[in-house]
């Protein structure tokens, strides 16, 4: 067998969820020259055409189909049978990769993993940051860490932290808009908009007891990075969702005040989760039960 078929796999798999030369470049940090050129030996190697190549987008062929499912199967099989090899010592060790999003990963996930790489000499750890949706077992993650619903409910998972949403904006965009005493009034109102992956864009979900009221609001800034919408609020350019954790200090000082507080929002609780498997690796064990420690102080 060819040495390098694992990382082939492992790549191909990759270019198939993306679905795209240039974001598998920006994701394995090389050109999209280098990707097109990879990909134009692979299928050179096995003589058969694996993508069909758009302007805008790649769709896999048959034999890309048939190549996918069965690169799937083999790079879980060569994982399970790396962890069950090592979990058995049941020391941690060796590669643990992770997943978070951005602006939490990077504030609050990446000085854990400092901490937790002094405690495990023997744990290599990877985190990589990204916002879209991501694949556990197609990106070779041993877990991610998310706030919200689960992606795939074949997942295990632990509850990190509760996190409930708000309604908040700046004193002066109040002052000047004035407060909106029912969620219809926010029609009226600017709101700062927060692509996140697959939500439902510029529509938010308001609970008063039983009654839930879906509403569609607008904006003159939108913005896909959370620390930017954030401090878009704290300038008064109008009304924002926000998560607690986010919220908390600004709340505190006064700079930014809830809207419509007799309202809830769906909460955006934290999860760390997993590949469900009846024994897990010492490392992601160790990683998970560091994880729940911090949280609860």
């Amino acid at each position: 067998m060819n040495i390098d078929i694992a990382p082939e796999l492992t790549f191909f798999v990759l270019l198939a969820k993306l679905g795209s030369l240039s974001a598998t470049a920006r994701e394995l940090g090389i050109t999209p020259p280098a990707v097109t050129k990879r990909l134009m030996l692979m299928e050179q190697r096995l003589g058969v055409r694996l993508v069909n190549r758009t302007t805008r987008r790649l769709s896999l062929t048959s034999e890309g189909e048939s190549y996918l499912a069965q690169a799937t199967q083999i790079l879980g099989s060569i994982r399970d049978m790396e962890e069950s090899v090592s979990s058995s010592r049941g020391i941690p060790k060796g590669l643990l990769r992770v997943n978070a999003t951005p602006g939490f990963g990077r504030t609050h996930i990446a000085p854990l993993v400092s901490r937790f790489a002094h405690l495990h000499a023997e744990v290599e750890v990877q985190l990589q940051l990204t916002d879209r949706p991501i694949g556990l077992v197609e990106e070779a993650y041993d877990l991610a860490i998310r706030f919200g619903e689960l992606p795939d409910s074949r997942l295990g998972a632990r509850k990190l932290m509760s996190n409930r949403r708000f309604l908040c904006a700046s004193p002066a965009y109040l002052k000047q808009a004035g407060q909106p005493q029912t969620p219809a009034e926010l029609h009226h109102h600017r709101c700062i908009l927060h692509r996140q992956n697959d939500d439902v864009y510029g529509t938010w979900r308001l609970e008063k007891g039983r009654k839930v009221e879906l509403v569609k609001v607008r904006g003159a800034v939108s913005s896909n990075d959370g620390d930017v919408v954030l401090n878009w609020a704290l300038d008064g350019h109008g009304i924002l969702v926000r998560s607690e954790w986010d919220l908390n200090k600004y709340l505190e000082s006064g700079r930014l005040q809830i809207v419509l507080p007799a309202y809830t929002l769906p909460a955006a609780d934290l999860y760390v989760y997993y590949l469900s498997r009846r024994q897990q690796p010492a490392k992601v064990r160790a990683f998970i039960d560091f994880l729940v420690e911090e949280f609860e102080r």
